[in-house]
């Protein structure tokens, strides 16, 4: 039997090692939190905790990472590819920061069960079917780009879901850094900074402006519906051969040119053992950042900053927030999955995004890596 193990004791990690403990063919091997273990009562199979990445590292078979913070998965990862073991993620804030770096270094693949990896997996089978992806999209019931922190702390409250993550979620980062990934991952691009975002109710109404928008562009996008009707899924807008038409029709698909395949549900940890049986059996990638990105998220000042200010997080704080771009047109851009303990260098005006010059950010090997995906960029 594999031995699996588990890197996080957040939500996600919670729901996932309940769901790996009850099955037939894994074991649950170690758990790696940096929390205090003897603390951490309140967490299942707390037994198998370890705060040593060495000892995790020496008992698995193959490792889930699901933190959602890209400097600390971008330390792991390294480590546990340098020791040829693969890794299963749900963790697209990794994956556009850093993750590029790591695609020739081992086995490195999201899971299903977040909107990436669930429209990954509706872009394998539309192709398989002979559709042609012309959108990729992801369905967004809410957004207030400046939430305040009461409204943050009940929303977290009643979601069971840290204050952070339901700030990334309202903000918009969230979905930014997801779209990013798709983008990225199936060689598709976005209209706009920050992406469209259309206020639609009608997903094939809006699925299939966004298709006549990407048929103008010329190329597959990555984009969003805002809707609090439509289910919390995915959808493609696809093309296929006319000569498919009236089989399309027949089997009630409309009368095209373009078509919605839609998933209306998305079951995050539920899903991610798909992915682990998925690599287990020999099944490969099902999505990374590609190793030739060019969609990042930058950072985006939601108030005045100043000097000598530090920001902790900027993945869910009330300071920044982050918005999806073409890495080309945003040269020396600060990266939000980048923003912890960063320290304002000089005044940054609401609605301004940050580049280098504008923070001091502390040394660590993903600052590093981020410099070495930009300069690949642009010198490529």
């Amino acid at each position: 039997m594999s031995r699996i193990s588990v890197i996080g004791s957040g939500f996600i990690a919670k729901g996932f090692i309940n769901l790996l403990y009850d099955h037939p063919n894994y074991i649950l091997e170690k758990i790696l939190t940096r929390t205090g273990i003897e603390k951490r009562s309140d967490f299942p199979h707390n037994d198998h905790m370890t705060n040593d990445l060495d000892e995790l590292i020496a008992n698995s078979d193959l490792i889930v990472e699901c933190t959602g913070d890209a400097i600390y998965a971008c330390e792991t990862i390294s480590r546990i590819l340098e020791a040829s073991i693969p890794v299963v993620t749900m963790n697209s804030e990794f994956h556009v920061t850093v993750g590029s770096y790591f695609i020739d270094k081992g086995l490195l693949t999201e899971a299903e069960g977040d909107q990436p990896g669930v429209l990954a997996m509706l872009h394998e089978e539309a192709i398989a079917m002979g559709f042609k992806p012309l959108v990729y999209g992801n369905i967004k019931g809410f957004l207030n780009h400046d939430p305040t922190l009461e409204e943050m702390q009940y929303w977290g409250k009643r979601s069971g879901i840290s204050l952070d993550m339901v700030t990334s979620f309202t903000d918009g980062t969230k979905v930014n850094i997801e779209q990013a990934l798709v983008a990225n991952g199936l060689h598709a691009s976005i209209v706009q900074d920050g992406l469209m975002g259309l206020s639609d109710d009608n997903m094939n109404h809006g699925g299939n402006i966004l298709a006549e928008k990407a048929k103008e562009l010329g190329y597959p996008i990555s984009d969003y519906l805002l809707s609090p009707k439509l289910p919390a899924g995915v959808f493609l807008a696809v093309e296929h051969n006319e000569n498919q038409k009236d089989a399309l029709h027949y089997y009630k698909m409309g009368d095209g040119p373009y078509y919605i395949l839609e998933r209306t549900f998305h079951l995050c940890h539920l899903e991610m053992m798909k992915t682990v049986d998925r690599v287990l059996r020999g099944g490969g990638v099902l999505l990374d950042n590609s190793t030739d990105p060019t969609i990042s998220v930058t950072t985006i000042a939601k108030r005045n900053l100043k000097p000598g200010e530090t920001i902790k997080k900027g993945i869910g704080s009330f300071d920044v927030r982050g918005i999806a771009v073409k890495i080309k047109e945003h040269k020396g851009h600060v990266p939000i999955g980048l923003m912890k303990d960063a320290v304002i260098k000089r005044p940054v005006s609401e609605g301004s995004e940050l580049t280098f010059e504008d923070v001091e950010l502390p040394e660590s090997l993903a600052v590093q890596v981020w410099k070495s995906i930009e300069k690949k960029v642009f010198e490529g």
